[in-house]
């Protein structure tokens, strides 16, 4: 699918050399443990120089969650931290610009994710907010954000040992989303749209893995971890 469009139907299009390719796939073991994992790949088998370069953001997003979340650490802060690290990396690549925090405290940083870091899994369901959000992924300590792009965050509470969590960063063009802003002057301190304009038919990227939140940081699940470094990628699919 495109990987702009977050949970679209499936396409009868041909897979095109040059574009990418984003699965977001669950299971479910016997026990009704579930998982939740995406990649996205270049259906050439080769990523563009573009393209490495936003996934190695992506990247970074997601190997941050798996260095920093520990037990106590608020989920929401989490989040705000992967869009600080996207902010400064596409402010790298012209992208943005200005004042990194000042950027993600307006939000501008949504014009590329637009959801949340990722969302609570539990046994024989595929995220535990389907119980109420509210009295799930938050508490009267965290409460949901209603800012573009952060409401969208399933899960903003302190974490705790056990807690099984979705570390899935994006990066998304949506054409739509482009027009949308850039005719209305949004957040132009922060957005280069003359830049950005030149990836409106990109598409997107996620990463996704599953971790667990042990008593000194988190582990991402699996015997196995999916491929996703890039030139890993490149390798599984030669």
């Amino acid at each position: 699918m495109h990987g702009e469009i977050f949970h679209g139907d499936p396409s009868l299009k041909p897979l095109e050399p040059g574009r990418l390719l984003l699965v977001d796939a669950g299971a479910e073991t016997v026990n009704n443990y579930c998982s939740d994992n995406t990649r996205t790949m270049p259906i050439s088998g080769k990523f563009t120089q573009k393209q490495r370069d936003i996934y190695s953001i992506v990247e970074a997003c997601h190997d941050l969650v798996i260095e920093k979340a520990r037990p106590d650490m608020k989920w929401m802060d989490m989040h705000l931290d992967v869009c600080r690290l996207m902010t400064d990396r596409l402010k790298d690549l012209g992208l943005m610009k200005g004042n990194t925090d000042d950027a993600v405290a307006a939000g501008a940083h949504a014009m590329f994710l637009q959801h949340g870091l990722g969302h609570m899994m539990g046994m024989d369901v595929h995220d535990m907010e389907g119980l109420g959000q509210i009295y799930v992924g938050f508490d009267d300590e965290v409460r949901p954000s209603t800012q573009f792009g952060t409401n969208c965050l399933r899960c903003g509470r302190r974490l705790q040992p056990g807690f099984v969590m979705t570390d899935e960063p994006g990066i998304y063009f949506i054409p739509a989303l482009i027009d949308k802003w850039k005719a209305e002057k949004m957040h132009t301190d922060f957005l280069n749209y003359d830049a950005i304009e030149k990836y409106r038919d990109f598409g997107g990227i996620r990463l996704e893995d599953d971790i667990l939140i042990t008593p000194t940081g988190c582990r991402v699940l699996g015997a196995d971890i999916i491929p996703y470094h890039p030139d890993d990628v490149e390798a599984f699919m030669s």
